[in-house]
């Protein structure tokens, strides 16, 4: 088996291994990965002169690889292995080699409008400076305005938006991998990978040791049978009542509207009502969370879940109809947490005095996340943000995109605490780089983190395991949905954008009955000041919640040195992991 090769400009052909013998040399591995990263890293991110890209060009030294994009498209639209492709199909099984003839023809739902207002604003155009150092034109230049036209063309094609015709809009007769970038990504990839992986094995042993610690305590006896409790995962006995309320504060030129859940006077608790906010993520609405907000009024909560505009589904709708110049303004870093105050204040100069506005719990996802944190007492530390942002591009945490945009405001000491927060839920939140380890350690009031495994937006261990650790307060919780994603515990909604279920994890309904269940615990015990709930709160219940194909881990105690030793463990227990071959795609 021979394959033609480019040596300085000249053409040769070099004999190839047998196909079935192990793939030892770099220039092998480098190839299949390269293409992989070129080809599928375009789309994922949303997503001629007159002729396109003829040509996808993979440098490894002197030698150069090349693949036609016409072998491509004829295996894409015929099934049919040319010659070319046949090179790189040696190496991966059958049904890869499917998927990614699904991939290039399988169209993504954005108009041209859409795709250019994102790629246009400052997020869309981080992440095309990031693409461009990778994928660049035949002649060795960043790939940033390449990239960027040939997206906007091919979702203006008929068939609309697919990888296919990407890599026929390109707007230079060939595309060249970085491979020097290439591998540095793949290598920092591994290492994310790796470390990850490494902290959730520590934390589910952990759990398992906390568990082991109870049983062994002085009074075993005293440990509760979960399956005669009452089952926190159902909806409790109270009914409740909604209605929606539009607030207005011209201070800041906000107006924005409020679910309101009310539990029946006839049927809650006797005096005030305990009342939870919910802070929904960038891009979402308040119904995303709407599950939760009902199951919270079933056991006597009030429940307020206010929409932030700025950073909710009509901003990516306004952007993605020219109306709007970015996914969202560095000013909603500080119009989050007012907004939860201002509710608060109007709140209490309202005929709402049947609440408990002295003692107020706190839940939100991602960027709800943040504004849960900042509200229950981290303060920003611009000193570490720019440390972090400043080597951002080196970083694979996306939610970095974000967070530093925090560096746009103006240098000021934020603080956001509200005292009428006494107790926070925080579901993929974002903010390891906007508070740092001083900060999250200002937190005193009782917290849990709830994290997801495979979360890639806001990733478990930069972004939720690591900060636990910085916690150091006494009431404080880990939670960990193995195979949960960053969409795991978001509910429908109508107008919120939505998402294909494969990033939603393998079944959103087990996330959200965790979360449901966890959250009446967590606010009873802390929020309405039931010692019969404390009993929830541990690694036992998480076990006897956990159900497949998500496993649920929850810890009180992790350290720094905890997830070192297990680092080190694996280290010494395991043969040093290769970089992932990245075809085929995932």
């Amino acid at each position: 088996m021979e394959q033609d090769l480019s040596l300085n400009g000249h053409d040769i052909t070099v004999p190839i291994p047998n196909p079935q013998s192990p793939i030892t040399n770099p220039l092998f591995k480098l190839g299949l990965a390269l293409v992989n990263l070129g080809l599928s890293v375009a789309p994922v991110i949303m997503s001629s002169p007159v002729q396109g890209a003829t040509k996808i060009y993979i440098p490894y030294g002197p030698l150069e690889f090349s693949l036609p994009i016409a072998a491509l498209e004829v295996y894409a639209t015929e099934g049919k292995i040319e010659p070319e492709l046949a090179f790189y199909a040696n190496y991966v099984e059958p049904q890869q080699l499917e998927r990614l003839r699904q991939v290039l023809v399988t169209p993504i739902d954005v108009s041209p409008v859409a795709i250019a207002q994102f790629l246009y604003s400052p997020q869309g155009e981080a992440i095309l400076e990031r693409l461009g150092e990778v994928i660049q034109t035949k002649a060795g230049q960043e790939g940033f305005y390449a990239i960027r036209a040939a997206l906007i063309k091919a979702a203006a094609k008929p068939e609309g938006l697919t990888l296919l015709n990407v890599l026929r809009e390109f707007p230079t007769y060939g595309i060249r991998i970085n491979s020097t970038r290439s591998f540095e990504i793949i290598e920092e990839l591994s290492r994310l990978s790796r470390q990850t992986q490494q902290a959730i094995v520590g934390v589910n042993q952990e759990a398992m040791a906390e568990i082991q610690a109870q049983i062994e305590s002085e009074f075993p006896q005293m440990l509760p049978n979960f399956s005669e409790l009452p089952d926190l995962a159902e909806p409790g006995p109270v009914a409740y009542s909604k209605q929606t309320l539009t607030l207005s504060d011209p201070s800041r030129g906000r107006r924005f509207p409020v679910d309101l859940y009310l539990p029946s006077s006839d049927m809650a608790r006797v005096g005030l009502t305990p009342l939870i906010v919910i802070s929904h993520g960038l891009g979402s609405d308040r119904m995303t969370f709407e599950y939760l907000a009902q199951h919270l009024a079933s056991y006597g909560f009030a429940v307020a879940v206010p929409e932030h505009p700025g950073s909710n589904a009509d901003q990516l709708q306004a952007l993605s109809r020219g109306l709007a110049s970015e996914v969202t303004p560095p000013s909603e870093l500080i119009d989050r947490p007012l907004d939860i105050t201002f509710l608060l204040d109007q709140l209490e100069q309202s005929d709402q005095r049947q609440l408990n506005l002295d003692n107020v719990g706190i839940l939100g996802q991602s960027f709800g996340g943040y504004t849960v944190l900042a509200l229950a007492g981290a303060e920003f530390n611009f000193e570490r943000l720019q440390q972090v942002c400043r080597n951002s591009e080196d970083s694979l945490n996306v939610s970095l995109l974000l967070q530093c945009r925090a560096l746009e405001l103006p240098v000021a000491d934020y603080d956001f605490r509200d005292p009428r927060i006494q107790a926070a839920i925080a579901i993929n939140p974002v903010g390891s780089a906007i508070f740092g380890e001083s900060e999250f350690a200002q937190i005193q009031i009782p917290l849990m983190l709830i994290s997801g495994s495979n979360d890639t937006v806001a990733p478990a261990l930069p972004e939720q395991i690591q900060p636990f650790t910085w916690l150091t307060m006494p009431n404080k919780y880990l939670v960990l949905q193995n195979k949960g994603t960053h969409f795991s515990n978001l509910g429908v909604s109508t107008t919120a954008v939505e998402l294909p279920p494969e990033v939603m994890g393998p079944d959103p309904a087990i996330a959200q009955a965790y979360t449901q269940a966890l959250s009446v615990a967590f606010f009873k015990a802390y929020i309405v000041g039931q010692s019969e709930y404390q009993p929830y709160l541990n690694a036992a219940y998480a076990q006897f919640l956990t159900q497949d194909p998500m496993p649920l881990s929850l810890v009180e105690s992790l350290t720094l040195n905890q997830l070192s030793e297990q680092t080190d463990e694996q280290r010494n227990s395991s043969p040093s992991p290769q970089a992932p071959l990245l075809i085929p795609l995932p």
